[in-house]
């Protein structure tokens, strides 16, 4: 493969995605429900989306949303902010965040370590790099769920207002449109009562 077809097939693969995610964000703009029951779903969900317990984030954030009477449908939609993509990059970050917090310091550090004895010593550690994951997803978390919380409250607030309108005016140039019928057909009536009563003459 040469240098021209691997750039189109990179440009191929970068109009996908944006196709991809323009069509997942019309439909989350469509989901039914007021703005700030979806808000407030997709921010748990971004806010679940952050924790360790990746497999079972839908799960919480769908139970939670039920439990809060929040948007079921986009909290699940919120989850996805972690994915086998992001996944590597989001925990690598809430961890060293989390890490931090806690004062750990080169926890993966075993060079010295090998084979078994290495997966022994990380087990070991692994209620400290859960807790700095938890630690970190909710220190990052909480900021994320704040800003999708106000983007998603103004653009689909938006977007279902456009709607109404749009179906007032089309509600407004059918009443018109009736209208003009009916004065149409009252013309008619008056023109040709006019012309009776001038043959009658």
């Amino acid at each position: 493969m040469n240098k021209k077809e691997k750039r189109n097939q990179i440009i191929n693969g970068n109009g996908k995605l944006l196709t991809t995610l323009k069509k997942g964000y019309q439909r989350f703009l469509k989901i039914r429900g007021h703005p700030n029951e979806i808000a407030l779903g997709l921010a748990l969900g971004l806010f679940v989306g952050m924790t360790p317990s990746m497999g079972f984030h839908t799960a919480i954030a769908i139970f939670f949303a039920a439990l809060f009477k929040w948007n079921k449908i986009s909290a699940a939609v919120g989850v996805w902010i972690t994915n086998p993509l992001t996944a590597p990059f989001i925990y690598g970050t809430t961890y060293f965040i989390g890490a931090k917090f806690m004062g750990i310091t080169n926890s993966f550090g075993q060079a010295d370590s090998h084979g078994f004895t290495a997966i022994y010593k990380m087990m070991l550690k692994a209620p400290e790099i859960f807790w700095a994951l938890t630690i970190g997803g909710a220190v990052l978390g909480l900021p994320l769920a704040i800003i999708g919380y106000y983007f998603s409250f103004s653009v689909v607030q938006k977007y279902q207002e456009d709607i109404k309108r749009k179906l007032v005016e089309s509600k407004d140039k059918l009443v018109h449109k009736k209208e003009i019928r009916k004065q149409r057909k009252q013309e008619k009536k008056s023109a040709v009562a006019h012309f009776k009563v001038s043959g009658d003459n």
